[in-house]
């Protein structure tokens, strides 16, 4: 492993690079500003690399801009209904960052803070504490985030956390898969292992009702283009501007398999295994057009996320995989990026 200084936050915070490589020659590029998985090389069918992940050449461009492009995100990801929840019978208000609702760990979450770095060989491990209170989320949360690159060409990503008061936590990241390294996403393949999805409201908020996928635009259970039913005049469809939309994992297994995206151009094949019970797939409707690093540009539709995850606004729906961390237990999950090349 290697490091570099990445540059400074606008406090003068100065922001470290670290730089994974595998005995293959795939490499990531991971910040401690965010945790952001700034690049990521993976071998194509040409004999090259490709990376694979949206992003930026400065921290300024990761601070300005929107979308949690490769970040981690955190306490809680996704959305949490008009940003409140009630817990052990006391109501706490989040910030409203998404509408009335609360986005992502609100205005400074995971991805806007300066992470500790401890580098170990093929793997980072990032820790802080979220102190009691911070988005006025309760507990002192202690979180570890260990990205390892290994051999066999996987990016695996291991979520560790504990607290000392109940809370709710929902961890994941936030990047953006184009595994042809630019253009856009819509000609890549993707097969999710879902048989069905939870239905969004206007405000891309899970109602609480779990629809079947079969029959619909949302049908990913054999892989099709990712565009090839995405503009179809379905509600849901309309209220994500897209796919901004929860799957529901079928398989049972703890490394469950996700889903599987697959570029023709480079044959790359990306296969997502997760501990996490659901899978967020969101087609980038709502990212602006904007310069991205190398000379790239990042535009809407020009990406994939793939976020692990406990369903959106579990608190809500008693059904729902709950995200409640109680006082003094431990919190885990595990979320691999898998890379091969089909040819």
């Amino acid at each position: 492993m290697t490091s570099y200084q990445f540059g400074n936050t606008k406090e003068g915070c100065a922001v470290t690079a670290y730089c994974l490589k595998n005995k293959r020659g795939a490499m990531a590029t991971i910040l401690d500003y965010g945790g952001i998985v700034q690049s990521l090389y993976v071998s194509n069918a040409q004999g090259g690399l490709t990376d694979v992940v949206l992003g930026y050449d400065t921290v300024a461009e990761y601070e300005e801009n929107g979308g949690y492009v490769g970040a981690a995100i955190g306490r809680v990801a996704n959305r949490i209904g008009n940003s409140e929840f009630t817990l052990n019978g006391k109501t706490y208000r989040l910030t409203a960052n998404n509408g009335v609702n609360h986005l992502h760990g609100g205005l400074i979450g995971f991805d806007r803070v300066l992470w500790k770095a401890d580098a170990r060989d093929n793997s980072l491990v990032l820790t802080r504490l979220s102190p009691d209170g911070e988005e006025n989320y309760p507990g002192n949360l202690s979180v570890k985030i260990t990205y390892t690159l290994t051999d066999d060409n996987a990016l695996q990503i291991f979520y560790d956390a504990g607290t000392d008061a109940d809370t709710i936590i929902n961890l994941t990241n936030h990047s953006y898969f184009n595994l042809d390294g630019k253009g856009s996403a819509l000609g890549h393949y993707l097969q999710v292992f879902a048989e069905q999805f939870t239905e969004n409201d206007e405000a891309c908020l899970p109602t609480g009702k779990l629809l079947d996928a079969a029959g619909t635009p949302f049908d990913f259970r054999q892989p099709k283009p990712l565009g090839r039913d995405i503009d179809l005049p379905d509600v849901q469809l309309k209220n994500g501007g897209g796919y901004d939309h929860n799957f529901v994992l079928s398989d049972q297994s703890k490394l469950k398999k996700a889903a599987v995206l697959y570029s023709p151009a480079t044959g790359i094949s990306m296969t997502t295994l997760t501990t996490q019970p659901g899978l967020q797939v969101y087609s980038g409707n709502w990212l602006s057009p904007r310069p991205g690093k190398n000379g790239g540009h990042i535009a809407p539709r020009g990406a994939v996320c793939l976020e692990t995850q406990v369903y959106p606004n579990a608190m809500a729906h008693a059904h729902f995989p709950s995200p409640i961390l109680r006082a003094n237990t431990h919190y885990h999950t595990e979320t691999v990026y898998r890379f091969d090349i089909l040819k």
